[in-house]
């Protein structure tokens, strides 16, 4: 039986060295118990608080983390685990770290499900010393706790350390992010493609969808496009906007797209290589993701000094239309940004944000 059990983990290991050795797939996937279904052994936990360094199998803690069930919890409390059992809870100035093995000056994403506990500002900080990101958790995208996040990093060295860490900001210590998966994948930098100034063009590069994700990724405010999540492209607003699939969302082309999820405060732009006084032509398209997200809607999209607004009336079933406007270049730099005008929610759920999808943005030069 041991012999048995034994054979999936070794092809496991043979095909990832040999996808290794001839460069064919980059590594995605959980990091070691990254769903935090393997339990800690009895001695480790009084209750539901982890005791020592090491409690946690696959990972390092430091301060109160609690490991939890989903479900309802002492005090009348009810906690959503949306993809498995079991999560932890990080108390105030606790955190939980792994160190994994990476390729220096490539560009990893991180996903993880990650969610308030308590009515108040909380905040989870995630970082890859030196560089690190505080992701506000105040406001809920899903009401069903399903809330999932992407950020982004260059390691420069061959081993670095994954910390997630509750600064403990909020008034009451007994209150802290959850998290209930946490995922890596490794991305590629995009380059425009022959007729196409527009790098990422599709959304095709993305973040690591994870197991029961059924929500899209979020993708968190004030990501410069050096180490974003979505490769190519700034997330420069106030709030997240979400990367969608095409495996549980309605998306125009391809396997991807971005919806904009908070109106005015969820942004993407995209900085392009232009000529000065060359006229170019900018296209996209706008839709709605199939998702319960209903109404008028608008996607205002930017080009230089350039404006267009684009209305769109949604039914919820997933159509989408197509749009472009021509713009002159005035340097050798230029920014194209879009944003939803208004806000939305699904019609079934009203604690749940959503808003336009768009996919395939295009810019060439007029002849």
């Amino acid at each position: 039986m041991a012999v048995a059990k034994a054979k999936p983990l070794l092809l496991a290991f043979f095909l990832l060295i040999s996808g290794a050795a001839l460069g064919a797939v980059p590594f995605e996937g959980y990091l070691a118990n990254g769903n935090f279904e393997e339990r800690p052994k009895a001695p480790d936990i009084n209750k539901t608080v982890l005791l020592g360094k090491n409690a946690l199998p696959g990972w390092e803690i430091m301060g109160l983390v609690e490991y939890i069930h989903g479900g309802p919890q002492p005090g009348g409390m009810f906690f959503t685990v949306a993809r498995g059992i079991h999560a932890v809870r990080l108390g105030n100035e606790a955190s939980i770290s792994q160190t994994i093995h990476v390729e220096p000056g490539s560009l990893y994403a991180l996903t993880f499900g990650a969610s308030r506990t308590c009515a108040q500002d909380e905040v989870l900080r995630v970082s890859v010393p030196p560089l690190k990101g505080d992701l506000p958790l105040q406001t809920l995208y899903s009401s069903d706790g399903g809330d999932t996040y992407a950020w982004g990093f260059i390691p420069k060295s061959d081993y670095v350390k994954v910390i997630f860490h509750n600064p403990g900001i909020q008034e009451d210590p007994a209150c802290g992010p959850l998290l209930d998966a946490v995922a890596i994948k490794k991305l590629t930098f995009p380059r425009p493609i022959p007729g196409n100034l527009v790098k990422n063009h599709g959304f095709e590069e993305g973040p690591h969808s994870l197991e029961n994700t059924t929500n899209g990724i979020l993708l968190p405010p004030k990501q410069e496009d050096l180490t974003s999540p979505l490769p190519g492209w700034i997330i420069e607003s106030l709030k997240a906007v979400k990367f969608i699939d095409s495996k549980h969302f309605n998306v125009p082309y391809g396997r991807a797209a971005v919806e904009l999820v908070a109106g005015r405060e969820s942004a993407i732009a995209q900085i392009l290589r232009t000529i000065t006084n060359q006229t170019y032509t900018l296209s996209f398209n706008i839709g709605d993701a199939r998702n319960g997200c209903h109404g008028s809607m608008m996607v205002e999209a930017f080009a230089d000094k350039h404006t267009l607004k684009v209305p769109f009336t949604s039914e919820g079933k997933g159509k989408f239309t197509a749009a472009s406007f021509e713009f002159k270049a005035t340097s050798t730099r230029t920014r194209i940004t879009f944003f939803s005008s208004f806000y939305h929610t699904r019609i079934d759920d009203y604690g749940s944000l959503c808003g336009p999808v768009i996919d395939e943005v295009r810019v060439w030069p007029v002849r």
